[in-house]
């Protein structure tokens, strides 16, 4: 992608609202948006990298360090997997800005086992946080934006669901992490074309970048550099291609896509494409459809390898 130069103020009017945004990606996300001229509303629960409440308060160091750059935000300690915490985070923004434009879904943990050993409890934990934790949130934002649709105020709305490379290739280890993260991107796809008609916009991102979430299991690829070299698994790097998409006139005809971005790396991913097809016209038998079976992986790209495996 070409760099236009300075795009300061890109985003400058608008009321943002980024969940998991006390640390690492939605942090970066949080200031990165201020500093193009949102306003923003900084979710956090506050939790361990296991989901579990910590003590401290995250989304309100955010908000002073956006505040201390001259910017406006808000905290919001809200449970964002709960009805009631999905529609305080869109009253949030309505009350404190009177207005929300852009909703970033990237609140999340980590329970990793492998699958022989994932306890029901660590599949339902990971599957409340990461998956109904975008679907709430999405359903609150967009049924704001209907009924202001409905009532002749189109928005420029955007949405930001986060995804990761698990979700697109699997992870090993990462079964429940995998499968959340893949029903993301099954989810904005549905999304986009439920809501173009309310001016809402989709879009996912695959990210690689460090946070809590990765530098443990990742340790070796997470590292931070040597002084004075590209630090290309910082979560800042992330932040460009998710605040373009959450701008307004800027981002205009893009949705339903998803992009993985890593370092100075962005990738429009193509997903699921019809490959080699044999028709037979008839019923095969489970012997014939085995054989058309090899016939066709013959002709067919191995698939990207799982991580880890």
């Amino acid at each position: 992608m070409t760099d236009t130069g300075d795009s300061a103020g890109l985003c400058a009017g608008r009321v943002v609202a980024v969940t998991g945004a006390g640390r690492g990606l939605g942090r970066a996300h949080a200031l990165a948006f201020a500093a193009e001229g949102a306003k923003v509303v900084v979710n956090d629960l506050g939790v361990g990298l296991d989901g579990v409440p910590a003590a401290d308060s995250p989304a309100a160091q955010v908000v002073e360090e956006i505040r201390a750059s001259g910017g406006q935000a808000v905290a919001h300690g809200g449970d964002i997997a709960t009805t009631e915490g999905a529609a305080s985070l869109v009253a949030a923004a309505v009350d404190g800005f009177g207005r929300l434009d852009t909703l970033v879904n990237n609140a999340g943990f980590l329970r990793d086992r492998m699958l022989v050993n994932l306890a029901e409890d660590d599949w339902d934990a990971v599957m409340r946080v990461h998956l109904k934790g975008h679907f709430l949130p999405l359903q609150h934002a967009a049924a704001h934006w209907r009924a202001e649709a409905k009532a002749g105020r189109t928005p420029a709305a955007r949405v930001v669901n986060t995804s990761s490379g698990a979700g697109l290739l699997g992870s090993v280890g990462q079964g429940n992490y995998s499968a959340a993260k893949a029903g993301i991107l099954g989810l904005t796809l549905v999304a986009a074309a439920e809501m173009a008609r309310y001016g809402i916009q989709v879009n996912a991102i695959a990210p690689a970048a460090r946070t809590r979430m990765t530098e443990a299991t990742f340790a070796e690829t997470m590292a931070a550099p040597g002084e004075g070299m590209f630090d290309a698994m910082a979560p800042e790097n992330v932040s460009p291609l998710v605040v373009w998409l959450g701008s307004g006139a800027a981002s205009d005809g893009v949705t339903g896509r998803v992009f993985e971005v890593e370092a100075g790396r962005i990738t429009v991913m193509e997903g699921w494409r019809a490959g080699p097809t044999i028709d037979k016209g008839e019923r095969w038998t489970a012997a014939g459809a085995g054989e058309a079976a090899r016939e066709l992986l013959g002709r067919t790209a191995v698939p990207g390898a799982v991580y880890g495996a």
